[in-house]
């Protein structure tokens, strides 16, 4: 049996945030011009969120674009989570083919490839069959990714996973590369600083325990 398919179950095949290197891929407006697979608006929170998780946990982070003179530049929200790191532009529609990129996550000597971009059928699906091919252990976050239809992105995930790529969610790799609320040092910001921002019925949930636990305190 591989090492690859050993990874696949087990406790080792849990992201951690010493093994993990994130990808973001071609969160431009000429891409969410055409996202019809999602609510834009989902997606930018999503991936908003996923990029403040990594940076929680110290988990390096690549920014890259296609053609962003023409595409556009990264969203704003996005690149405010990393305001002085430059986006890798590229001419290759594959990432995986950017040497620049692969030398960036080469340099991290982190296998757990983490990535999400714009659209899933192709600029996520091409890096990410690429680089399982080469030894890296890749996770797609699906819902920090989107296609031009709902079809597109579906057929995408099925053929990643065909290709050995995990799917996940944002907060699917929040849980995992915090693993313990009692890490406390992390705990606090992904509660707070993520989950309630960006979380959903998770915030809303999470602001309502705080209130409680607020309230037992002063009562104490």
């Amino acid at each position: 049996m591989s090492q690859a398919s050993l990874t696949k179950a087990g406790l080792q095949a849990l992201l951690t945030p010493q093994e993990s290197v994130l990808v973001l891929i071609d969160h431009q407006p000429f891409q969410f011009a055409n996202l019809h697979s999602h609510e834009p608006t989902m997606i930018v929170n999503n991936v908003v969120a996923l990029a403040k998780t990594a940076k929680v946990f110290g988990v390096p982070t690549i920014l890259t674009t296609v053609l962003e003179s023409r595409g556009g530049s990264l969203i704003k929200a996005l690149q405010d989570v990393f305001p002085d790191q430059k986006p890798i532009d590229r001419t290759f529609i594959n990432t995986w083919e950017d040497q620049r990129v692969v030398d960036a996550v080469k340099k991290t000597g982190r296998k757990k490839l983490i990535l999400a971009a714009l659209w899933t059928e192709i600029c996520l699906a091409m890096p990410a069959i690429q680089a399982a091919g080469e030894g890296y252990e890749v996770f797609a976050v699906t819902d920090a990714s989107g296609g031009v239809t709902r079809e597109a992105h579906d057929m995408a995930v099925q053929r990643l996973i065909m290709a050995g790529v995990v799917p996940i969610t944002w907060m699917a790799v929040a849980g995992e590369l915090q693993r313990d609320w009692a890490r406390q040092d992390t705990a606090q910001k992904v509660g707070e600083s993520i989950f309630a921002a960006h979380g959903g019925g998770t915030g809303i949930a999470f602001a309502w325990e705080l209130q409680l636990l607020n309230q037992k305190a002063g009562a104490a």
